[in-house]
């Protein structure tokens, strides 16, 4: 045992060591309750790295006295799967319920995951599948309908701490600063096994170790970022909804936990073009010309020096005056349109090359606006009546698109008789 892997060593014996989860584990968590009642279920444990999805499930088929299997689809295909389960109907342990443990179970593919449905259904075994990935996206309906998911907490600093303590009372102390502990702690973000493997590079360390000296011993973590619909939408969502909630500090955070996680600084640049339009618009035309200059700065700078540019444009959006009011008017015209596309212009507002469209009325008392008194003609450009879909806002600079529309649309009234 001495050769395997400290996180392995140190890996818990007893639900009662486990470190973090305590909204599952606690008296009245959901797991707790399934142990007190012997009553084995198929679950899907949803978590970051280093969370205890292993461990939990090892200790689970344990508080059941379940005999546990374990299968990985790194190691193996489904055809072995398959073998697998069918294999678990000659146990010789029938008076002993089976759980397999699958660890990241998303690596099936939707198709493929359908293999587990007949032995869930005639209850050959109670499978726990791990995933660090959202199950909305990462499993099929069918089997995910058949699963009860339970989302894994990653450990804070406190929780990581009881891992420390752990290590050094069943192995030697560390000779770290108070200072140098904090940071051990900080650096491993909540991930067990990254802690684990850290103080595994520390051990044959002789003489204090402080901070500076922690940072060259420890290998740096790589950020936690998935760009499939986990990682890549949520942060992107967080830094949107910072940008229209005035946050410029927050706006910073998730651009930088973005670039930080190696996203395409275009996919960035693309989506801040649209938070101008969408969030912002009108209220500061400036906003769509800061993000294309920033986008465009990228392009000609790449990074480190052009990320400073998105950093700049990110601050902009989140502190400039928001109104969706034009995100929200052609919203209203799209669906407007999408309902009368059988209906043709006013045959007044369509020019007439040809004698034949003269005499059918095209172009017949069209007013062109340039020519009356106010340059307005206040006629209806709409097949049927007018419609009203742009309804600025009493913020930055549409207070003055709101006085151009009430002005007109008050001229207009009065040119036809409208009070």
């Amino acid at each position: 045992m001495s050769n395997a892997p400290l996180a392995e060593q140190l890996r818990p014996q007893k639900l009662e060591e486990i470190a973090g989860q305590a909204h599952l584990l606690s008296g009245d968590g959901f797991l707790s309750h399934l142990i007190r009642e012997k009553k084995p279920l198929s679950l899907l444990l949803w978590g970051p790295p280093g969370c205890g999805k292993t461990t939990l499930a090892r200790l689970y088929a344990q508080a059941l006295d379940a005999h546990f299997l374990s299968f990985s689809p790194l190691l193996h295909g489904i055809g072995d799967l398959k073998k697998v389960i069918e294999d678990t109907r000659k146990y010789p342990l029938l008076n002993r319920q089976i759980i397999l443990f699958v660890d990241e179970i998303h690596r099936f593919n939707k198709a493929q995951q359908d293999v587990f449905l007949p032995f869930l259904e005639n209850g050959t075994v109670i499978l726990i599948g791990a995933t660090t990935e959202n199950p909305s996206f990462a499993l099929n309906k069918a089997l995910l309908s058949r699963l009860r998911v339970l989302q894994l907490k990653a450990l804070s600093e406190p929780e990581l701490e009881q891992i420390l303590l752990r290590y050094e009372a069943v192995k030697k102390p560390l000779q770290l600063s108070s200072e140098a502990k904090a940071l051990l702690l900080q650096l491993s973000q909540g991930d067990a096994r990254h802690l684990l493997n850290m103080i595994e590079n520390l051990q044959a360390i002789t003489g204090p170790i402080d901070p500076a000296r922690l940072q060259q011993l420890v290998q740096k973590r790589s950020a936690i970022y998935d760009k499939g619909d986990d990682g890549h939408y949520h942060l992107i969502s967080a830094l949107h909804k910072a940008v229209r909630g005035s946050d410029p500090d927050a706006s910073l955070y998730w651009l930088a936990r973005m670039l930080e996680g190696g996203e395409s600084p275009e996919f960035i640049a693309r989506r801040m073009v649209r938070m101008a339009v969408e969030d912002i618009g009108l209220a500061d035309p400036e906003a769509l010309q800061m993000t294309l200059n920033a986008w465009r700065a990228y392009d000609q700078l790449g990074s480190p020096e052009g990320e400073l540019a998105l950093a700049q444009a990110v601050i902009y959006l989140a502190l400039a005056p928001k109104s969706n009011a034009a995100y929200t008017a052609f919203s209203e015209a799209k669906e407007l349109a999408s309902k009368t596309t059988h209906l043709p212009p006013p045959p007044w507002i369509i020019n007439a090359p040809t004698q034949m469209m003269k005499e059918f009325g095209y172009g017949k008392n069209y007013q062109y606006d340039h020519d009356l008194p106010q340059g307005f003609s206040g006629q209806n450009y709409f097949p049927d009546e007018r419609h009203s879909f742009y309804h600025p806002v009493e913020r930055g600079f549409e207070r003055e698109m709101k006085k151009r529309l009430d002005y007109f649309t008050k001229l207009r009234n009065e040119l036809h008789g409208k009070t």
